[in-house]
This record gives C-alpha cells, sequence and structure tokens, in this order.
C-alpha cells in the first residue's frame, strides 16, 4: 500500500446511494491492493541494492512513468498547473518525503527479514489514522473507536514484551502512511492521484538523482552496465510503484468507497502470508496474540465505521423528508 491517492466516493445511484460496485472497477481494486500485498517477493530480487538505492531509483523511475502516462492521457497541462501553485506543490513535496520514508522502511524490513512486521504496520496503519484525527485534527471519538486504540496499543505492548523490543518498523511504516495520508487530505481532491504522485516524485528527483550519480562516481552503487538484467529490475521499480497506482484510481472512480475499504486489507493480508508461508519468518506466541488484538480492534473499528455511515443516511433521508 504505498503511495494512493484518496478514494473517491462512486457516484449516486438511482435511488440516491453509492453506485454498485462494477466488475471493472473490482478486478481493478483487487488487482491494485494485490501487487501491493506481494511487493515482498519483489524487492529482494533487487538485491545487492540497499533499501536506500532502491528507493532513491523507485523515485526516478517512478517519475519517469508517471510523466510518460501523463503524455498518453493528455495530463501534463494538470501536472503543470500542480508545480506552478506554490502552496499545492510545497504539501506534495512534503507527502512525498513521508512516502519515501514508508518505502525506505518498508524496504528495509523485507530486505531485513521483517516482513511481518510491516505487514502488521499496514494492519494498525488505520488505528493510526484515528490517533492522528485526535491529536492532530482534535477529533472527537466514538466509544468504540477508543475501544479499537485501546487494543492497537495492547497489541502493541504484547509484541514488544514477548519478543524484547519494540516493533519499530511496524510502527514506522504506520505512523510515516498516517502523516502520509494526512498531507494527502490537505491537497483534498484538488489534485488527481496521477499528476499527484508525479510532482511528489518531482520534488524528491533531484536529491534521488544526486544519490545516484555519487554511488555511481564511488563505485558503490549495483546499476552498471555489467548486469543489464539488474539494472532492468531497478528499472522496473517505476511500473511497479506507478502501475498499482493506476489500478487503485480507476476502481475509485468505479466502487463505493467502502469497497475499496474493505478491499484494502487485502494488501496486509497477503503481505502478512508472505512473511509467514514463503519466508518463513518466526511467529511465536506473544506475535500472534498481539496480531489477534490488532485485528480485532480492525473489526470494532470497521464495524463502527459502518454503523456511523448508516447513522449518518438515516438521518439525511429523514431531513429531507421532513
Amino acid at each position: 500500500m504505498n503511495a494512493s491517492g484518496p478514494a473517491r466516493p462512486s457516484a449516486p445511484g438511482p435511488t440516491g446511494g453509492p453506485a454498485p460496485a462494477d466488475r471493472r472497477g473490482l478486478l481493478f481494486g483487487v488487482g491494485a491492493y494485490a501487487l501491493w500485498g506481494t511487493m515482498p517477493l519483489y524487492f529482494p530480487l533487487l538485491e545487492p541494492a540497499g533499501p536506500v538505492e532502491i528507493i532513491a531509483h523507485r523515485i526516478v523511475w517512478c517519475l519517469v512513468v508517471c510523466v510518460l502516462a501523463l503524455l498518453v492521457t493528455g495530463g501534463l497541462r494538470r501536472f503543470r498547473a500542480v508545480l506552478r501553485d506554490r502552496r499545492t506543490f510545497a504539501t506534495l513535496a512534503l507527502g512525498g518525503v513521508l512516502v519515501a520514508t514508508n518505502w525506505t522502511i518498508y524496504v528495509y524490513g523485507v530486505l531485513s527479514g521483517h516482513v511481518l512486521d510491516a505487514a502488521l504496520g499496514y494492519f494498525v496503519n488505520p488505528l493510526v489514522t484515528v490517533l492522528l484525527a485526535v491529536v492532530v485534527l482534535r477529533e472527537r471519538l466514538r466509544p468504540a473507536q477508543w475501544v479499537a486504540l485501546g487494543l492497537g496499543a495492547a497489541a502493541v505492548v504484547v509484541i514488544t514484551a514477548g519478543v524484547g523490543e519494540v516493533p519499530w518498523i511496524a510502527l514506522g511504516v504506520a505512523f510515516s502512511f498516517g502523516l502520509y495520508g494526512l498531507v494527502k487530505n490537505r491537497v483534498g481532491r484538488t489534485v488527481e492521484a496521477l499528476p499527484g504522485l508525479a510532482a511528489e516524485t518531482a520534488a524528491l528527483a533531484p536529491f534521488a538523482l544526486a544519490f545516484l550519480l555519487w554511488l555511481g562516481l564511488t563505485g558503490a552503487g549495483t546499476f552498471t552496465p555489467a548486469d543489464t538484467g539488474h539494472d532492468l529490475l531497478l528499472a522496473s521499480s517505476g511500473i511497479v510503484t506507478a502501475g498499482p497506482l493506476l489500478l487503485f484510481a480507476a476502481a475509485a472512480r468505479r466502487i463505493p468507497l467502502a469497497v475499496v475499504g474493505m478491499l484494502q486489507y487485502l494488501t496486509p493480508v497477503l503481505q502478512f502470508l508472505c512473511g509467514l508461508l514463503v519466508f518463513h519468518e518466526a511467529m511465536p506466541p506473544s506475535r500472534w496474540i498481539g496480531f489477534s488484538l490488532v485485528w480485532i480492534a480492525l473489526v470494532v473499528l470497521s464495524t463502527d465505521a459502518v454503523r456511523a455511515v448508516r447513522a449518518t443516511r438515516l438521518a439525511a433521508r429523514t431531513a429531507a423528508r421532513g
């Protein structure tokens, strides 16, 4: 679940509610979240490149792919408009820093044998989003949301006590992506997903290019003419980054927001399965208990969200009839 724009509600259906999910929209959504969920299988292919070098390539090649996609779709004018708006571009640049931080922690987690911690981070992310709403936006929470936060905090305590260290990779992934979402919300829906990602990577590209140039000059880089296959794999990081985003954007226009919200759990589930079944990472009892507490918290949070949406719709219909 790397850089992704905010989901957009579908157009109203004939009864005034959200339009039903169409088949293509569901396929696009499943495709996006499945690709994000199976990324732990991709990054080890880029070794011996380290996490920072991988992220630098990811930024540069993602910008290339975004610009090409904007050329094909006729979106360069929207991209230029974003670059000219200093406030919007500054906000997106901050978002770029946060998402690059998220990418770096995530890739480090995968390459260092902590795929399960990375998956836990994306499971915890909805809880972090609620916490940020309280701390930053001063929102008032419903009782069920407080219960979910309490369960999430208990999960961190249990895992820390059982493993013997704070699960900083999970917390780093969760908080960096949560803060990224908060920054993206400042932009709102005025910037579409593709121009937004292009602007974020454009802000970071000069630094990424300078770092890659330094690696090349010092001989520490792995992008060399001697290994074309490895070079192509590093260049493919642009498609791996932008591809799921384009699928997500296509899905968000076709399916209800509630469906998008449910599909998002596909990503950490697949990451969890990769860590457990493919990389055979250890799951001692404390980890199982911690993950279970987080899963229960997500059930509480999701159930409360559904009830809140239904109550809002019922109140709106009652007001319309009155």
